[in-house]
C-alpha cells in the first residue's frame, strides 16, 4: 500500500486536486516498476511530493546538484536501489521511498512549450521522479531508454500521450 504526502504551495492553482493527481502518478510508476511489490497491503510504502515554487527548487538544485537555476523536478531518495531489493523479504515492513519536489513555473511553461495540459505533464514528471526514487536513472542511453519506456508505459495507462515521441533518450528535459 502506497501513501502519498503531498504539500502544495499556494502557487499551484485548485483545481484540479493535486494530491489526488500525484497519488495516482506514484500508483502508476510503482506498478510498472520492478518494486511493483510495494503496492501491496504487506508493505506501508510512502512518497512525500511537494509542489513548490522556483525559487525553492533553484535553492535545492543549487545546494543538492551544483545547478545554479530552477530545473522541473527534483527526487532525494531515502534509500539505494540495492535496498530496495532487500525489503521485498522483509513482508510488513515499511519504506519511506524519499521526496519529490516540483517547480511550479517551470512546469507551467514547459507544458505550455509542449502544447499539453499541466495536469499530464505534472503527472509525467511526478511518474519520473517516482522512478527516480526506485533507483532508475538517465545518465547511461541504456539505463535512460529503460527509464523512458517505464515513463511512456505509465503514462499511457492513464491516457497521456507519449512525453518522448521522437523515441530518443531525452536526458536534458527531466532533472529528476
Amino acid at each position: 500500500m502506497i501513501t502519498v504526502e503531498a504539500d502544495i504551495s499556494e502557487s499551484w492553482p485548485e483545481p484540479p486536486d493535486w494530491a489526488a493527481l500525484a497519488q495516482t502518478a506514484c500508483e502508476q510508476a510503482l506498478s510498472v516498476s520492478a518494486s511493483n511489490f510495494l503496492l501491496s497491503k504487506e508493505y506501508e510504502t510512502e512518497i512525500s511530493v511537494c509542489f513548490s515554487d522556483n525559487d525553492t527548487v533553484h535553492d535545492l538544485n543549487k545546494t543538492w546538484r551544483d545547478k545554479d537555476r530552477p530545473t522541473n523536478v527534483l527526487s532525494f531518495p531515502m534509500m539505494e536501489a540495492e535496498e530496495l531489493a532487500t525489503i521485498k523479504q522483509m513482508v510488513g515492513s515499511e519504506c519511506l521511498l524519499g521526496d519529490i519536489i516540483l517547480a511550479f513555473d517551470v512546469a507551467k511553461k514547459e507544458a505550455l512549450e509542449k502544447g499539453i495540459s499541466l495536469e499530464n505533464h505534472v503527472t509525467h514528471l511526478i511518474t519520473h521522479g517516482t522512478l527516480h526514487l526506485l533507483g532508475y536513472d538517465h545518465i547511461v542511453e541504456a539505463e535512460a531508454e529503460e527509464m523512458e519506456g517505464l515513463e511512456r508505459k505509465a503514462l499511457a495507462i492513464l491516457n497521456i500521450a507519449d512525453p518522448y515521441p521522437d523515441d530518443e533518450p531525452n536526458k536534458e528535459s527531466l532533472d529528476g
